[in-house]
C-alpha cells in the first residue's frame, strides 16, 4: 500500500512589517511532527484535519508526517528558521525513504531574509532530490504570490476558494485526490500557471459577492470540462514584495493545451476586472461616526492595515486613537493589541487596578505615536480557547497571558502573542457578548466576516496607517514594478 509523506510550511509575510519573524510565532501555534501533527488538528476544518481524515478512510496507508508549522502571517521569517525547517524536511525525505508520494501544505506568500521565492526553492530542492517521476502534490492560499515554474514542479495542487478561508480542508481533499489519482498509476498531469502583470487589493476578493465570486464560478464551469482536474484562481498577496506578486490562475489538465487555455482564460477574466478590486476607505474619524449612524445593533468597525492575517502588528494606534477621542456612551471593544509587557504590568497589578500606560506604537513609532491611558484592569487569561466558527473550526488557539482594560465604556484587549480575533471564542474567553456590544472596533478584514458578518447589523472598514495600508502606492515597493500598483484611493 502507498507510502507517503507530509510536510507544511504555512506562513504569509508582508515585506513592510518592521523586523523578522523567529520561532516563538511558531512554537506557540504549529511546530510539530509526527503523529501528534495530526492529532493536533484531527476533525477539524484545516488540511491537516483533511489529511487526518484521509488517512483514516485508507487503512492500509502508510503517512510520515514531517515538520509541519505555522504562525500567524508578519514580516519575513528569518533565513536560519526556513533553513532549519528545510534540511530538516528534505533530510527525513532521505532518510525516510522509499515513497510512493508526497503532498505538502504551502502558503505560498512566505518570504525569508534574503529569499523572496521560498517555496520555489525548496521545491526546487525537493525535485533535485527525488527525482521528477515522483509524485508531489500541494495545496496552497489563493493570496499566493508563486511564479509559474512552480506548476511544472509539481503533479498536483488546489487553492482555497473561499475568501474567508472556511475550506481549507477541500483544498486538501482535492489536492490528495490528484496524489491517489497518480499513486494509482495515471499519468502526469500537466501543470499551467497564468500570471498577469499587476497588483490587486483583496478587500474585494470575497467569495461570496463581487468580482472574485464571479472568477471562482467561472473556474467551475471550465472544471465542467472532462480535461480539467483543477483549475484554482490567483489574486496573490498586495503587500508581498516578490517578483511572484499579482494575480492568475493554477490549473492542472490531462493535456497541456487544455491546462493552458483554461488558466489564460482565467487570469484574463480577473485582469478584465481589474478596476473592480480598487477601492477607497473613510479615516478613522469618519468611519467611526458611519459605524455609529448605523442602524440599533452590533456594528463591526475594521482596521484593516493593521490586520495580523496581512502581517500587520496589531499595534497601530490610529483606530484606537479615534475611539478614546470620542469618550463612547456605548457598549464598545476594541480588539487588539499585541503587548506581552503590558499584560504583564496588568496582571501583576491586579484585576481592578488602575494603570497609566501607553497604547499602541510599541513595535514603531512609523505609524503614530502611542495613545496614554488610564485603564482599568476588567479581566485576566490564560489566553487559552478552541475555535468554534466556520475558519479553522474546532483548531486550539493560545494567545498567552491576556488583560481586558477598560477606558470608560470602552473595552481594550491586550494579548501576548499576535493571533487574529476572528472568532467569537476569542471574546468568550474576555467575558464578552459581541451581540451585547453597540461596536466591535477589530484589527481585521475579510476572514472576521465568516463568524461575525451574520452577528453585525454593518460593517464599516477604515483606512489607518499601518503596515498593510490601503495605498500600496506609499510604500516602499523595491521588485514589484510601479505601473503594477493599483492607483492611490
Amino acid at each position: 500500500m502507498p507510502r507517503i509523506a507530509i510536510a507544511r510550511l504555512w506562513y504569509e509575510a508582508n515585506s513592510f512589517a518592521p523586523g523578522l519573524t523567529g520561532e516563538e510565532p511558531f512554537r506557540s501555534r504549529e511546530w510539530a511532527r509526527g503523529a501528534a501533527a495530526l492529532e493536533a488538528y484531527r476533525g477539524t476544518a484545516t488540511e491537516l484535519g483533511a489529511l487526518a481524515e484521509f488517512l483514516a478512510a485508507r487503512p492500509g496507508w502508510q503517512a510520515v508526517v514531517l515538520r509541519c508549522a505555522s504562525a500567524q502571517p508578519g514580516p519575513p521569517l528569518r533565513a536560519d528558521l526556513f533553513a532549519a525547517w528545510r534540511d530538516e524536511v528534505l533530510e527525513g525525505l532521505r532518510q525516510g525513504g522509499p515513497w510512493d508520494g508526497v503532498y505538502l501544505s504551502l502558503h505560498g506568500a512566505c518570504l525569508v531574509e534574503g529569499e523572496a521565492q521560498p517555496e520555489l526553492a525548496f521545491l526546487r530542492a525537493l525535485r533535485g532530490l527525488l527525482g521528477p517521476d515522483l509524485p508531489v502534490v500541494a495545496s496552497f492560499d489563493p493570496h499566493a504570490n508563486l511564479l509559474p515554474e512552480v506548476a511544472g514542479l509539481l503533479d498536483g495542487a488546489s487553492i482555497y476558494r473561499t475568501y474567508p478561508h472556511i475550506d481549507m480542508d477541500a483544498a486538501a481533499r482535492r489536492a490528495l485526490a490528484q496524489l491517489e489519482r497518480r499513486i494509482g498509476g495515471a499519468p502526469r498531469a500537466h501543470g499551467v500557471m497564468a500570471k498577469r502583470p499587476m497588483v490587486l487589493h483583496s478587500f474585494h476578493m470575497r467569495h461570496e459577492a463581487g468580482p472574485m465570486a464571479e472568477i471562482w464560478e467561472l473556474a467551475r464551469r471550465e472544471e465542467a470540462a472532462a480535461e480539467i482536474l483543477d483549475a484554482s484562481p490567483i489574486g496573490g498577496f498586495a503587500w508581498g514584495d516578490t517578483p511572484g506578486a499579482g494575480p492568475g490562475a493554477l490549473v492542472y489538465a490531462t493535456s497541456r493545451a487544455a491546462a493552458a487555455a483554461a488558466a489564460d482564460r482565467l487570469a484574463d477574466a480577473i485582469a478584465a476586472r481589474r478596476a473592480r478590486f480598487d477601492l477607497a476607505l473613510p479615516g478613522p474619524q469618519d468611519a467611526l461616526a458611519q459605524a455609529l449612524a448605523a442602524p440599533p445593533g452590533t456594528v463591526a468597525l475594521l482596521d484593516p492595515a493593521d490586520n495580523p492575517l496581512s502581517g500587520g502588528l496589531c499595534d497601530t494606534p490610529g483606530l484606537l486613537r479615534a475611539l478614546l477621542a470620542a469618550k463612547l456612551e456605548v457598549p464598545a471593544v476594541f480588539a487588539f493589541l499585541h503587548d506581552a509587557a503590558l499584560v504583564a504590568r496588568a496582571a501583576a497589578a491586579g484585576q481592578g487596578a488602575v494603570l497609566e500606560c501607553d497604547l499602541g506604537g510599541r513595535v514603531t513609532p512609523d505609524f503614530g505615536p502611542p495613545v496614554a491611558a488610564r485603564a482599568v484592569v476588567e479581566r485576566l487569561t490564560e489566553g487559552r480557547f478552541t475555535n468554534t466558527g466556520p475558519m479553522e473550526r474546532g483548531a486550539p488557539v493560545d494567545l498567552g497571558p491576556t488583560a481586558l482594560l477598560r477606558v470608560g465604556a470602552l473595552g481594550i484587549i491586550i494579548a501576548s502573542r499576535k493571533e487574529a480575533a476572528i472568532d467569537p471564542a476569542f471574546f468568550a474567553l474576555h467575558g464578552i457578548d459581541p451581540s451585547a456590544q453597540r461596536l466591535l472596533a477589530v484589527k481585521g478584514k475579510n476572514h472576521f466576516r465568516a463568524a461575525f458578518a451574520p452577528l453585525c447589523v454593518a460593517l464599516v472598514e477604515c483606512d489607518a496607517p499601518g503596515p498593510a495600508a490601503l495605498d500600496l502606492r506609499g510604500l516602499p515597493f523595491r521588485q514589484v514594478p510601479r505601473d503594477w500598483l493599483p492607483p492611490a484611493p
